[in-house]
């Protein structure tokens, strides 16, 4: 039977949504719905589906009746938003969209955009819209741009200028972008699988490098880091992250050893 015990290390681990295949039944204890046994696992989940279509205030609400104290969701934006209206004239969908998300009530961890590679930084549309979302929310923001120009020094202090975290993604979408911004307070992985996005499974060795740069981004954060497998088509996101939290119960901050590179 799996441990009940909550994970206690400052890194939150979770899935791009609660999907549970039938082999890793064993990673988890019994619960009234699927999510509800999601979370006897792991203590956050990325809600992807509000990306695609919009949820009813009770759908979010049920969601956060069904998860214990202390779990928490990461809410999508609507591509309506990010990819339809390219950040643009979107203040009427914001608001239904926080108006629904609001059920989560206490249990939203935050708020997710993700970006089209089309889309290039224009910094007056971007903070037309971070100050729309500001003050209609006070939720955390983290941004996965996938267009080059989000990563050069000068979009780096936009995004540090208006409290927006930038997702760590893998596969990068920039050489090199593979680390939080200084100053942001989120830091965020969102893996996706590599060599094939969605599909392959993480080795050993990129979980233990992840686990270390986390690790360390925990001691430095302004909260707990997130780190996210959206490599669910094959489900092999439940196995990573597992796997994750194993890596950094074994390996305490406070004892990890120095690695040497040649």
């Amino acid at each position: 039977m799996p441990s009940r015990n909550r994970h206690p290390a400052p890194v939150r681990i979770g899935c791009a949504g609660w999907s549970l295949p039938g082999r890793y039944h064993a990673l988890f204890n019994d619960g009234d719905s699927m999510l509800a046994r999601y979370a006897t696992r792991f203590d956050v989940v990325e809600i992807n589906s509000s990306f695609y279509r919009p949820h009813r205030h009770a759908t979010y609400a049920r969601w956060a009746a069904s998860v214990p104290a202390g779990f928490a969701f990461s809410a999508k934006l609507p591509r309506t938003i990010s990819h339809e209206l390219g950040l643009r004239g979107c203040a009427d969908v914001l608001q239904r969209f926080l108006d629904q998300v609001d059920g989560l009530g206490d249990k939203l961890g935050g708020l997710l955009l993700q970006l089209p590679p089309s889309l290039a930084l224009d910094m007056r549309v971007a903070a037309g819209f971070f100050r729309v979302l500001r003050n209609r929310s006070a939720a955390d923001l983290v941004c996965e741009p996938r267009h080059p120009s989000w990563f050069s020094d000068a979009a780096a202090a936009f995004l540090q200028r208006h409290a927006v975290s930038r997702v760590i993604a893998d596969p990068p979408r920039v050489t090199g972008a593979v680390a939080p911004l200084a100053g942001t307070a989120w830091p965020y992985w969102r893996w996706h699988g590599y060599p094939r996005v969605y599909y392959s499974d993480y080795s050993e060795a990129a979980l233990q490098q992840l686990a270390q740069a986390a690790r360390a981004s925990a001691s430095a954060a302004g909260r707990a880091p997130w780190v996210i497998f959206d490599n669910t088509a094959h489900g092999f996101a439940i196995a990573n992250a597992a796997r994750l939290q194993q890596l950094l119960l074994q390996q305490p901050a406070s004892h990890r050893p120095q690695r040497h590179h040649a």
